[in-house]
C-alpha cells in the first residue's frame, strides 16, 4: 500500500504533502528577504555550481495527499546526466528504479517482478518529477522565478511559478545553500495542495556518468506493464 502511494504521487507530480506546508505559508509575507541578490543571480550561480555532465546525490522524499491525509516518504540514490538523464533508485520502503533517458521511461519493480514503461515527455515534461534537475537551465525557460520572503537559515529560497499551467505542478520551492548554490531541497505543490518533499545530500559532481545507467534491458520473464495505455 505504501508503495503503491508513493509511486502515484510520484507520476501524479511525475513524479511524484502538513505541518511543512503550513509553515512554509505562514512565513511568507512577514519576513524580510534573506539575500541582496536578485533571483537570476542566484540562479545563475547554481548554474555554475551544477555546471557539469552529471551529479549523483543520497535523496529523502516525503509525499502527501491533502485530501486523504496521507503521508508516504521514501530514501535511496539518484543520477542525472545532462540534458534529460535521470535515475532514480528508491531503497526504503520497496526498492524499485526509475530511469529515463529523456525519451523512454521505465519503472522496475524487482519485488512484484514486473517493469513499467512509457514516454518520457509525458511524465517528465514542463518541470514535473524534477527533471529540471538534469539540467538547471531549464529552470529559467519553464519557471518565472521569484525571490521568496520566507527567513529559511543557511537557504536562499526560490519561488517557480510555471509559465504553462498545470494540475501537476503549481508551485515549486528551491531551497539552495548560501555557503555553495547547491540546491539541497525542492517542496512541490499541485492544483489541489498535495506536497512532495525532495531533500538532497551527498552531492557529487562528476564530468562523467555513463550514458548506460539511464537506460534499462528489461530482464527475462519480468511482466510489462505500458504506462501509455488507457
Amino acid at each position: 500500500m505504501k508503495f503503491k502511494a508513493a509511486l502515484i504521487l510520484f507520476l501524479c507530480f511525475c513524479f511524484n504533502q502538513g505541518a511543512f506546508s503550513q509553515n512554509l505559508s505562514q512565513k511568507l509575507d512577514s519576513s524580510p528577504n534573506v539575500s541582496d541578490l536578485s533571483p537570476d543571480d542566484i540562479m545563475k550561480k547554481v548554474e555554475t555550481r551544477h555546471a557539469v555532465s552529471g551529479f549523483s546525490t543520497n535523496f529523502f522524499q516525503a509525499s502527501t495527499i491533502k485530501a486523504m491525509e496521507i503521508t508516504d516518504s521514501a530514501s535511496g540514490k539518484a543520477f542525472f546526466k545532462r540534458p534529460d538523464k535521470m535515475r532514480w533508485e528508491y531503497e526504503t520502503p520497496d526498492r524499485q528504479t526509475i530511469i529515463t533517458d529523456g525519451n523512454r521511461l521505465w519503472i522496475y519493480r524487482p519485488g512484484d517482478n514486473q517493469v513499467m514503461v512509457g514516454e518520457a515527455p509525458s511524465f517528465f515534461g514542463d518541470g514535473k518529477g524534477f527533471s529540471f534537475l538534469s539540467d538547471m537551465k531549464l529552470v529559467k525557460k519553464q519557471f518565472t522565478i521569484l525571490l521568496d520572503k520566507k527567513v529559511e537559515d543557511d537557504y536562499h529560497v526560490l519561488k517557480l511559478l510555471p509559465r504553462q499551467k498545470t494540475f501537476d505542478v503549481s508551485v515549486i520551492y528551491l531551497f539552495i545553500s548560501t555557503n555553495n548554490f547547491e540546491v539541497l531541497k525542492i517542496v512541490t505543490y499541485n492544483s489541489y495542495g498535495d506536497e512532495t518533499r525532495i531533500e538532497l545530500d551527498n552531492i557529487q559532481f562528476k564530468q562523467n556518468i555513463d550514458d548506460s545507467m539511464f537506460n534499462f534491458k528489461i530482464p527475462k520473464g519480468v511482466e510489462i506493464l505500458h504506462l501509455d495505455e488507457p
